[in-house]
This record gives structure tokens, sequence and C-alpha cells, in this order.
């Protein structure tokens, strides 16, 4: 199992990047609050969960055990996949998480894309007493290209999230006319901030 990887940032994109070790680029798809905290060319350790299927095996990096050990923990319930698991990440912290699960609060929960009131309620009663995780804080990090290429990119990983691109299109325009710099991670964290208050 790989469970961390060290190396330095190849590339980064909407929604992973890919790490350089060994003369061997690995991508890994990766938190929000990971993006936005790595930058081109940077040496960076990032903790690591490899997803077998049968088809494929996929690496996700985390920013710290905590989220990482949140997604794990949130496939123990039942009809949670790794993409509903990173869903969750990227609108609530682990520290958020914990308190929505102890307190019982499905409102925040069905905050996430493809989580309604039922199964908001399923997630509050099969991760009670799982979840116990601090929040974890990120900084922006740049990301360079054109401004229609990273409104693409994050309407892209958007919808990889699960909304649908007519409704999160016009929200991440408004939020790049609001960023001067346009960068993927930064334009990523406003839109899932907006699209938030619209649940």
């Amino acid at each position: 199992m790989i469970s961390f990887i060290q190396g330095s940032v190849e590339s980064i994109h909407a929604d992973s990047v890919v790490i350089l070790t060994h003369g061997i680029g690995r991508k890994v798809f990766v938190s929000p609050s990971l993006l936005s905290s790595v930058r081109h060319g940077q040496d960076v350790g990032i903790h690591t969960e490899l997803v077998v299927r049968e088809d494929a095996l996929t690496l996700f990096g985390f920013s710290s055990r905590d989220e990482r050990d949140t997604f794990v923990t949130l496939q123990s319930a039942s009809g949670v996949g790794p993409k509903l698991a990173m869903a969750v990440l990227a609108v609530l912290t682990p520290g958020e998480l914990a308190a929505a699960v102890e307190n019982g609060d499905t409102k925040a929960l069905t905050r996430v894309p493809g989580v309604g009131p039922k199964v908001a309620g399923r997630l509050v009663l099969e991760l009670s007493g799982k979840i116990t995780a601090a929040p974890t804080g990120a900084e922006t990090a740049p990301q360079t290209g054109g401004k229609q290429a990273i409104i693409a990119e994050v309407v892209q990983a958007l919808i990889g999230l699960g909304w649908k691109e007519a409704n999160v299109q016009p929200v991440v325009e408004a939020a790049a006319e609001d960023d001067a710099n346009s960068e993927v991670s930064s334009l990523l964290k406003a839109s899932l901030r907006e699209l938030g208050k619209k649940r």
C-alpha cells in the first residue's frame, strides 16, 4: 500500500497533481486543501491512499493524516466510494465533518453534491464515533494558464465532484471576475464556497 509520496510537483491540474519521484511521474488525485498549498517545482510530501479496483489503481493524496484517515473512514459508510468521499472533503474539512456528525447536523452534510437528507442521515448514523479530526489549514497556491482555460478546468473539476455544468458555469465565471489572479486552486475554492451557499 502506498501511504506517502515525497518528490517534486511536476504539474498541477484542477483535481490532481503529478509528483516526480526517481524519474517517474505519479498522478495523484488530491483534495482542494492540498491543491491550494502546492506550487510547481515544489518538493512535497503527500499522505496518500491507493484505491484498488478491478480496472484501475488510483492514488489519492491529502495534506494531512487526518484528511487521509477521514477519506478512508468515509468509505466505510454504505454507498460511499472514493468520488463521494473526495466530494465531502472538497466541501468540509475533517474538523467540520467531525462536528457535523457529532452534532447530527445533516444540513451541513447536504451541502455536498450527491448527499441528500437520506444519505446525510445515514452518514451521521454510520460515522458517529469514528471521525475525530482537527480542521486543516491551507494556503493559496499560484497556478498559471489563460483565464478561459482555468475556468474550463475548474468547471470540469466541479462536474467531477457531482455538480451540473449549468449550475457551476456561471458561479465559476463570476468567481473568476472577482479573482484578479484567476488561479485554479483559488478559483476552485471560491466556487465551492459559493456553491455551498446555494445548497
